[in-house]
């Protein structure tokens, strides 16, 4: 018998009718404590060599509608090996057509990154004895706020910011923190190496633990939008920005990149600080610099594709980029990744999915350390 669920970490669907596997209807569920859809995440098991027809009949009212034009659902039968299925868009519904080949198969909006996948990750690092872990508080729901730390925290040292998972949705940009942290714990990478020898690395992997477990595409369990709050956070609303940016007061940051997945462009870009009160020739220079040393690291990152500039003194300060920008007179830049594909370097069986961001992850300390002189 045909069962869906979704009572695991991350889950997420509205059933409406499944009856008919041919035919089986499902809605993309709200935030928890907001109006934002688009995430969904389930299991669907007594499925095996059913041809199924999968049908979100509402994804007209999903926060990104547009994102679902040439986008590919991903599946896996194990939860460690995703692949993209047959997924069309057309009248407003969005139909996954699957011949499962087990019994037990699980959907999602883009490859999960579990808490427990966290928790593995933060345990690993420390393991390296190059990574400090310290606690900054609690969110909303108890969860833990951790902050890596890695570099020797020398007044000299330069003071580089790296936050993920605002979104809890974009899982990519956990997975992008995966592959940093391991090339940059690699004692055997002389590029690592030389930047742990003049930089000291303060890194956020999921600013936004109870968004992910509750399977929220935007905010945190108060409903809170992170990126919209660094202006005035508060404990009762947004204490995970709260704790971030006290600690960032008492640091510094001579650069800061936030990591995002974007629903709709099917490129990696960045967004930099244009619109920022205090941005001169110096940031100019510095954010040309940091984009042609990324060109030359990785092939999937472009320049062409993104979005449009803000007008001089027009940035929003209470998003984490212009604030952090502005505040410490710093490079800082939004990095995303696509939900669907890179059409910069396209592949059809996977898209873009956890591996290749935990490749750019790997890629980006290139681009950073080129711009080590230039920062000082």
């Amino acid at each position: 018998m045909l069962k869906i669920s979704t009572q695991f970490d991350g889950g997420n669907i509205e059933i409406v009718d499944i009856s008919n596997p041919t035919n089986i209807q499902l809605k993309l569920p709200k935030d928890n404590a907001a109006e934002f859809r688009q995430w969904f995440y389930f299991r669907v098991q007594g499925v095996a060599y059913q041809n199924l027809g999968i049908n979100f009949i509402n994804v007209k009212e999903s926060a990104y509608p547009e994102g679902w034009e040439d986008y590919a659902a991903m599946c896996s039968y194990d939860r460690l090996n995703w692949f993209r299925v047959p997924t069309r868009y057309e009248n407003g519904i969005l139909s996954v057509n699957h011949t499962p080949l087990a019994n037990s198969v699980y959907y999602a909006y883009f490859e999960p990154y579990s808490y427990e996948q966290h928790l593995n990750l933060l345990g690993n690092s420390q393991s390296s004895g190059l990574c400090q872990i310290d606690d900054l508080g609690s969110t909303l729901q108890g969860r833990d706020i951790n902050l890596l730390t890695i570099g020797n925290q020398a007044a000299s040292d330069l003071k580089i910011w790296i936050i993920a998972r605002q979104h809890p949705g974009e899982t990519m940009a956990e997975w992008f923190v995966e592959g940093l942290l391991g090339r940059l714990l690699d004692d055997q990478d002389p590029t690592s190496r030389a930047l742990l020898d003049c930089a000291t690395f303060y890194i956020v992997p999921n600013m936004n633990p109870d968004g992910s477990f509750l399977g929220n595409l935007r905010t945190n369990a108060a409903g809170a939008n992170l990126n919209r709050e660094w202006l005035d956070p508060s404990l009762e609303r947004s204490p995970e920005v709260y704790y971030v940016r006290e600690k960032m007061q008492e640091t510094g940051v001579d650069l800061f990149l936030d990591i995002h997945g974007d629903e709709s462009i099917p490129y990696v870009f960045l967004s930099g600080n244009e619109g920022i009160p205090s941005f001169n020739t110096r940031l100019a220079q510095l954010q040309q610099q940091f984009v042609r040393a990324f060109l030359a690291a990785s092939p999937d990152f472009q320049n062409k594709y993104g979005y449009e500039k803000d007008e001089p003194g027009q940035a929003d300060l209470s998003i984490a980029t212009a604030y952090v920008g502005e505040t410490f007179n710093c490079l800082a830049y939004t990095l995303e990744m696509p939900f669907k594909d890179n059409h910069q370097w396209p592949d059809d069986d996977y898209g873009w999915n956890g591996q290749r961001s935990l490749r750019l992850g790997e890629a980006i300390l290139s681009p950073i350390y080129a711009m080590v002189d230039l920062l000082r």
